[in-house]
């Protein structure tokens, strides 16, 4: 049986954690308690009562367990390591073969518990023929890694022996590649649902955020969204989309005889040794039923506070409006600008045992520990205005609500910041000053909201450039116009190509650009007295406050991304000549 971590005694790595002041005496014996009925290693128990991460517990039972720990994210590997080890042994045993020198002999295993005297015995076959090749025996240098890392790796770096085409070569063809089957482990299954589940697979793989099924006419069109763009990525014949769909509404939760209305459906799958959960749409079209699935990865789904991206000045304002005891902190942005994860990072940031921190979201996306979270049910009738009002009554210190929609939404979330309580919500504006025009649109009293409102912060995501392949350009006179660089600044600016290694996209990843608004007594005042935009935006500027697009700018200048990328998502229009 494949094990999260190394079998080391309770003791020994109870006491290291302990040491560590990672936990206490109660969390040990609750997981302890667990580990009775459950049957699994502590390690594992530990992380699923979200006592302590999967960072801390890899250095600390590789301290336990007397092994080096190893972190498996940017890794780059060798198909001279590739090659001595099969895939099936490799998911068998969860172990991974990190780098191979045939030179000197040298081969580096990570693996969830190097003291497997089984997977030990599976690759010594495979390390003796390497060895009369070679010359010189081999002698493995094992490493600790967690098992959900190992098995995404896994999955990165072989080949896929049951490939998407060779399941829709099975749907068309009729035959059956029982062989390919065997040599995964994999039992037969209908190809649909294969298809289904590969399709998932590959678009986790890909850290996709969201998968469309778009029928057309004549075929199925399947998108996926990856680093905020959609990417076609399959064309299936229409004939398999209804045999799909009802696999997916069957997963989701959704009844398949219903096709005219819309549904909503969740799956929760355990994939590349970790569970992600998806949120499920569809939607009835004039070519039939459009589903749309919403990853949601807890790997991705809270980010350290200092790693979201800020400046040294910004995380600093951040943090000196998170003192403040009482109020209302806004992000604003449209929807897939990372307004939630930027939350979340807050909570995450103020979340100790110190505080009573409860939620109010639609729905919950990402479960924090030590927190209340609660989704929204009209069904039952809680809404954002009743959650609220019963939040209040279990004497919560920090209250996040989901979105401020409308007026009694908005109302209940300042009547909440004016008794004392940090409030943190979110708000459908383009700009962080826009957002008090929009709470006057609400129905708001200006001098209620500004005494109480901590600041605002306004945010987009903008694509990373690909590191291996961006490259550098000398900008013309519109983009110095636009960066506010002069014609005789000599400055290099960098643009996407694209490789292999980003999908021949030029872009991975993304990073967030903001402007974020802080609420002193002067802008306090200009907001009582009903100010407009420009004077507001004069008064913030003097205030040292960083637009959106000066904070865009900041990254192009860095060379994390493109200025063409910024522009997608920032207005620059009063900043080209006409």
């Amino acid at each position: 049986m494949n094990t999260l971590y190394p079998q080391v005694t309770h003791q020994r790595i109870g006491e290291v954690l302990i040491e560590r002041g990672q936990i206490n005496d109660d969390q040990l014996h609750i997981a302890l308690q667990r580990q009775k009925t459950d049957n699994k290693p502590l390690g594992e128990e530990l992380l699923d009562l979200h006592f302590i991460t999967e960072d801390a517990m890899r250095e600390a039972v590789s301290e336990a367990a007397g092994y080096k720990s190893i972190a498996l994210s940017g890794l780059v590997t060798n198909a001279a390591a590739l090659a001595l080890i099969p895939k099936s042994i490799a998911i068998k045993h969860t172990l991974f073969p990190v780098s191979f020198d045939p030179a000197s002999a040298d081969l580096v295993i990570v693996a969830a518990n190097p003291d497997d005297i089984l997977a030990r015995d599976a690759i010594a076959p495979f390390l003796v023929e390497a060895s009369a090749m070679a010359g010189r025996r081999i002698i493995p240098s094992w490493r600790v890694a967690p098992s959900a890392d190992v098995l995404a790796t896994i999955d990165k770096f072989y080949s896929h022996e049951l490939s998407i085409e060779g399941i829709l070569f099975e749907l068309e063809s009729g035959e059956l590649d029982l062989h390919a089957l065997t040599q995964a482990g994999v039992s037969y299954s209908h190809p649909i649902v294969r298809l289904t589940d590969a399709l998932i697979a590959d678009a986790v793989s890909r850290s996709a955020s969201d998968i469309h099924f778009e029928p057309e006419e004549q075929f199925l069109r399947i998108r996926y969204r990856i680093d905020g763009v959609l990417r076609p990525v399959r064309s299936l014949a229409k004939s398999h989309w209804m045999a799909i769909l009802v696999r997916l509404k069957v997963m989701s939760g959704m009844n398949i005889a219903e096709t005219r209305a819309p549904q909503d459906g969740r799956i929760s799958l355990s994939l590349f040794g970790r569970q992600i959960d998806f949120r499920a749409a569809s939607h009835p079209t004039i070519h039939g039923e459009n589903f749309v699935l919403r990853i949601l990865d807890r790997k991705f789904g809270i980010v350290s506070l200092d790693k979201i991206g800020m400046t040294d000045v910004q995380l600093a304002l951040l943090k000196r409006m998170l003192e403040r005891p009482e109020g209302i902190l806004l992000v604003t942005g449209p929807t897939g600008s990372g307004k939630t994860t930027t939350l979340y990072s807050i909570l995450n940031h103020l979340n100790n045992d110190d505080v009573n921190i409860m939620t109010l979201e639609d729905p919950v996306e990402y479960p924090l520990p030590l927190t209340r979270q609660t989704s929204i049910a009209e069904t039952v009738k809680l809404d954002f205005t009743n959650g609220i009002r019963s939040l209040m009554r279990q004497d919560p210190d920090i209250i996040l609500v989901g979105e401020i929609r409308d007026h009694d939404t908005a109302e209940m979330a300042l009547r909440a910041a004016m008794t004392g309580h940090q409030v943190f919500s979110t708000l459908h504006t383009n700009s962080a000053l826009g957002s008090i025009s929009r709470l006057h649109d609400l129905g708001i009293i200006d001098d209620v909201f500004a005494a109480n409102i901590i600041g605002i912060i306004a945010q987009r995501l903008v694509r990373r450039l690909c590191p291996l392949c961006k490259a550098g350009y000398t900008p013309d006179a519109t983009e110095r116009l636009i960066m506010g660089i002069g014609q005789d600044v000599e400055i290099t600016l960098f643009g996407p190509t694209g490789c292999p290694d980003c999908e021949n996209q030029g872009y991975k990843g993304r990073l967030a650009i903001m402007e974020i608004l802080r609420f002193d007594h002067g802008l306090i005042e200009l907001v009582t007295r009903h100010a407009g935009l420009k004077e507001l935006t004069s008064y913030a500027l003097a205030q040292q406050f960083t637009p959106l697009a000066d904070d865009g700018i900041r990254r192009v200048k860095e060379g994390l991304t493109s200025l063409h990328e910024v522009r997608r998502v920032v207005d620059f229009s009063e900043r080209v000549p006409e």
